[in-house]
């Protein structure tokens, strides 16, 4: 299980326990982590003992149910439902994922479900990403170009300069990956971690963006980018199958062919 940035002289309470429902035959427990401004006894660990016969097959079909059903004081993020928006990551038994593409059945044993690691916690499952955005916008994450566009059509890219993108666009800024990372839990003030440098990443690569050398510039800095210890969680973690890691590298390679 990897670290969470709990409130200062607090500790894992157990909380309360939810049983199944009468004549449920197949069951599972969820172990759910719990936080609230507003509650003394915080935090803690409540457990719901659901049917499965009663649930859909994926953890945030769980949750959904446990809200709708059976608490509704839970509290967690979520949108789309299919792995597209991000918005139901979370850590779900010692691994950051989407709670929507996590399978309940490839779980073994009671399943522990906590917000993302590291980030201040809002309420229950919700971090506070206020930082990791403010990270994001300050790597300008949008097509500069001194350039005018052509009058009558787009700017265009050959196949192959458009394939470079491949691995970054895809990103759905679910921040597993950024969670994941030791150095981030360490200086996540200072360094941008991997889902902003794929970001970062993906604009200095695109053939269209005329600010190569100044996004290469704003990023040679020893925490900014150099707190990367290729430990490679991002890449284990990432619920999309995408390499932050892949792309790191390449900032740094580029970063000694500038100098």
């Amino acid at each position: 299980m990897v670290e969470l940035r709990l409130p200062k002289n607090s500790t894992v309470q157990p909380g309360k326990t939810f049983p199944a429902p009468d004549g449920a035959t197949r069951t599972r427990s969820f172990r759910v982590y719990r936080w609230s401004p507003d509650d003394d006894e915080n935090p803690s660990i409540d457990t719901y003992v659901l049917d499965l016969d009663d649930v859909g097959p994926m953890v945030l079909d769980a949750l959904l149910y446990i809200k709708d059903k059976v608490d509704p004081t839970l509290t967690f993020r979520r949108s789309c439902r299919e792995g597209i928006c991000g918005s139901c990551s979370m850590n779900i038994d010692g691994e950051n994922t989407l709670a929507c593409l996590k399978p309940i059945d490839s779980i073994k044993g009671a399943i522990r479900i906590y917000p993302l690691p590291h980030m201040p916690v809002v309420k229950d499952l919700v971090p506070n990403l206020n930082g990791a955005y403010a990270q994001l916008e300050a790597i300008e994450p949008w097509l500069k170009s001194d350039t005018p566009p052509p009058p009558d059509t787009e700017r265009r890219q050959s196949i192959e300069e458009r394939e470079k993108l491949d691995g970054m666009w895809e990103c759905i800024l679910c921040f597993c990956c950024t969670t994941s990372c030791p150095s981030y839990w360490w200086n996540g003030d200072k360094y941008l971690g991997p889902a902003t440098l794929l970001a970062a990443n993906r604009w200095i690569v695109d053939s269209r963006d005329d600010h190569t050398a100044e996004r290469l510039a704003a990023l040679d800095d020893p925490m900014k980018l150099y707190a990367c210890r290729t430990i490679m969680n991002c890449t284990q973690t990432c619920p999309k199958g995408l390499n932050p890691a892949k792309a790191i590298a390449n900032i740094k390679k580029m970063q000694v062919e500038r100098e």
